[in-house]
């Protein structure tokens, strides 16, 4: 089929154009023209120069463009009379003929594989069950903030001090600093996913009197249950060396802090069954470290001592801290060399911290009550 394009003053049948359809359903138009011909402004027609005295096709007004561009709608406006078999035509109601044209697109490009990211799945915060309610989630998730905030400052201490501090020789004794800080930043910054904190007495335990939850050992080694107990009697981290509280004398468990601490040593993933009890009592922990300082950067009661002994001194009484005074049996420890320790007469505990004793499994399936 072959197109001729007539404009109003004069007439250019040096301007042509062919289109070829194929049966891969692409279309390839041939346009021919004069190179002295320019286009005038106005309107222009076009005829279909197959059809002897046909009519000519609508007048289009539009500024004067290239023969190129006329040629090319010319040859378009007539495609649907003459489709090839491979592509569809349908006919609509009002006679209007719509007319699908199928044209094979561009090869897909693979999808560009996902850049590595060694955070990506990482677990930021110790997970909450949802056997806990709101309340409890609450209390829980402050008081595991308050833990991080407590070992992170255990490990800055040491990173600060190293082995002349006092408090670091009183817990450790010359053991190497690597660590003790070592767990303190595993507690704090390692990945958290797989554990969980329970308030569900999954396992029976809880309505045993003084539990105030447990480390779920073989049945779950990567949770612990907190019982209500701890809801009834724990401590947040700001009220330490309060109600007469001193390191020496108060319970480990009395501060929520010191408390999930000591729970999180026995989670597989943080404690890794290194993080054992190989002395229980402030003055059992002395005198490690002095004997076995290698088992005192191991033991969890060192550990605890140590966090909650540096906090105080360091931020809740700067300087000053509330120690206390060791009991007789370890009263032939070394005083401490930096930071100095004060030597404050221990007062007596507050009803909570001498209450009755609260227990918990250990790895190897002993009920550990202190």
């Amino acid at each position: 089929m072959r197109k001729e394009m007539r404009w109003p003053a004069a007439v250019y049948k040096n301007c042509a154009a062919d289109w070829i359809p194929s049966s891969t359903g692409v279309v390839s138009l041939l346009v021919q023209a004069s190179p002295a011909l320019q286009a005038p402004r106005g309107h222009f027609s076009v005829r279909n120069v197959s059809e002897p005295g046909g009519a000519p096709y609508p007048e289009f007004t539009m500024k004067a463009s290239t023969c190129i561009l006329f040629a090319s709608l010319a040859a378009l406006a007539d495609m649907a009379a003459t489709l090839p078999p491979s592509l569809e035509r349908r006919a609509a109601n009002d006679g209007v003929r719509v007319v699908t044209v199928t044209v094979p697109s561009a090869p897909s490009q693979p999808t560009p594989a996902a850049l590595y990211s060694w955070r990506e799945g990482s677990v930021d915060e110790y997970p909450i069950h949802a056997s806990c309610n709101g309340t409890e989630r609450a209390q829980l998730r402050r008081a595991l903030d308050e833990t991080v905030e407590l070992a992170q400052h255990a490990r800055d201490h040491i990173l600060r001090f190293g082995r002349s501090s006092g408090i670091y020789a009183r817990y450790f004794g010359n053991a190497s600093t690597g660590e003790p800080i070592g767990w303190f930043e595993r507690l704090a910054r390692g990945d958290k996913g797989g554990m969980w904190f329970r308030c569900d007495d999954v396992d029976g335990n809880c309505h045993q009197a003084g539990w105030g939850g447990h480390w779920r050992g073989a049945n779950a080694s990567s949770e612990t249950v907190i019982c209500p107990l701890s809801y009834e009697t724990r401590k947040p981290l700001d009220a330490l060396c309060s109600f007469g509280y001193t390191v020496a004398a108060g319970k480990l468990n009395l501060y929520w802090a010191a408390d999930l601490m000591h729970r999180i040593f026995h989670l597989e993933p943080v404690g890794e069954g290194a993080v054992e009890h190989y002395a229980d009592s402030h003055a059992e922990c002395l005198a490690l470290a002095k004997s076995d300082p290698s088992k005192a950067v191991r033991n969890t009661h060192s550990l605890q001592y140590f966090a909650l002994d540096a906090y105080a001194y360091d931020v809740v009484m700067p300087g000053e801290g509330c120690p206390g005074r060791p009991s007789s049996a370890s009263s032939s420890a070394p005083a401490p060399a930096q930071p100095p320790a004060t030597t404050t007469a221990a007062v007596s505990p507050t009803k909570t911290s001498t209450a009755g004793a609260e227990c918990h499994t250990h790895s190897d399936g002993v009920v550990h009550c202190v």
